[in-house]
């Protein structure tokens, strides 16, 4: 007979599957409305203000070299524009254009869940979560 902590364990991973579910359902549908994936759709909204491919790469939690791919079919769908970095022209910087900012907007307002999950916890109820969730991500101690 399974314990009291091992079913506690089992429906929390399952409300972490859900949460990342319904984010992954409303980026995905709100993707589609421009015919964008949904992690183009989470690149194109990285770019508000003009960052380095680096910073895209880092939110799309990926490599800078994957992200290229991403970042040409939002210049191809003239979303988003490269530009060399005022203080190091070696940088490329990814910044979105007017159709981009545009796009962004309707984007976040389509996804409410997306943009701030945590809506339905008060200020004392999101620090509690933070902390316990950083207890569960520490590296094991070797």
């Amino acid at each position: 007979m399974p314990s009291s902590a091992d079913e506690t364990s089992a429906r929390v991973l399952s409300l972490f599957v859900a949460i990342n579910r319904r984010y992954a359902r409303e980026s995905e549908a709100a993707a589609a409305t421009y015919e964008l994936t949904a992690l183009q759709a989470k690149a194109l909204m990285a770019t508000v203000e003009p960052v380095p491919m680096r910073t895209v790469a880092d939110r799309l939690h990926t490599e800078p070299s994957n992200v290229t791919a991403v970042v040409d079919r939002l210049e191809e769908r003239g979303l988003v524009e490269r530009r060399p970095a005022p203080t190091d022209r070696r940088i490329k910087l990814v910044a979105a254009t007017e159709a981009g900012r545009r796009a962004i907007a309707e984007l976040r307002a389509a996804m409410p869940f997306a943009a701030d999950p945590l809506a339905a916890l008060d200020a004392t109820q999101r620090a509690t979560l933070c902390e316990l969730l950083a207890l569960l991500a520490e590296e094991p101690q070797s």
